[in-house]
């Protein structure tokens, strides 16, 4: 009888650990390959999961943050879905590589053209995104996820700092620490560095011109040192001829 209890107790535990982390497993989520670095550019993925067990996912769209707004946005094709990039003017135009942009990516919409996502499956949908804010630590996005049955659930809800999870939380995207260099290429040298450099740059032409000279003096002795090898044995030749 007290082990009944006790494979009961752990049964009821352990259904309520799951129904505590189902929920975690089951949103539509958002996160990059790798970092999303402050000022820099990332790819992304939504990860979108099938919460019904009779129909399938058939629509994504996902609303991008207005207060910070992206110039860039690039989708990669999923094999069996179309998808639709939405563009809205600004009220504040951007500045881009030294051009200004008015208009950026307000909703990018993904529907499928078969099956779709279905019952017991996921779907992850890329987008390389940037440039990202530098005035941020996180991008909320708005994902409205529609099924084959006609059910729209909305994932619009932002979570609140200390309070509990929402029931149908946003795709929220976590930015890290800026980079030395937003676009991947070698960062400009400080003072210190760029004077080191200098050193290094002025040693080695040094050494260059040293192992030059060097070279130099080595041929000229060996061309001394090959003519009178050359004198030498015209002299010696001529003494065994005179004797």
């Amino acid at each position: 009888m007290k082990m009944s209890r006790i494979a009961a107790t752990s049964a009821v535990a352990a259904v309520a650990m799951l129904g505590l982390s189902a929920p975690a497993f089951a949103h539509v989520s958002v996160s990059p390959e790798g970092e999303a670095a402050k000022g820099g550019y990332a790819t992304v993925n939504f990860k979108v999961p099938n919460e019904d067990d009779k129909a399938s996912t058939t629509k994504l769209e996902v609303s991008f943050p207005a207060e910070h707004p992206l110039a860039s946005v690039m989708t990669q094709p999923v094999a069996g879905w179309d998808v639709k990039v939405t563009k809205s003017k600004l009220d504040k135009p951007l500045e881009m590589h030294g051009e200004k942009i008015d208009e950026a990516v307000s909703k990018v919409t993904w529907t499928a053209d078969g099956k779709g996502i279905e019952p017991g499956t996921f779907q992850k949908f890329p987008l390389s995104i940037g440039a990202l804010p530098e005035n941020a630590d996180q991008l909320v996005f708005k994902a409205v996820q529609t099924y084959s049955n006609k059910n729209v659930v909305r994932w619009i809800e932002p979570q609140q700092k200390g309070q509990e999870e929402p029931e149908h939380p946003a795709p929220t995207l976590a930015l890290t620490a800026a980079s030395e260099d937003h676009h991947g290429g070698g960062a400009a040298k400080s003072g210190d560095d760029a004077k080191s450099g200098e050193h290094q740059e002025k040693a080695a032409s040094d050494s260059d011109s040293s192992s030059d000279s060097t070279a130099r003096i080595l041929g000229v002795v060996g061309i001394v040192v090959g003519v009178i090898g050359v004198a030498f044995g015209v002299l010696a030749g001529r003494r065994r001829t005179n004797g």
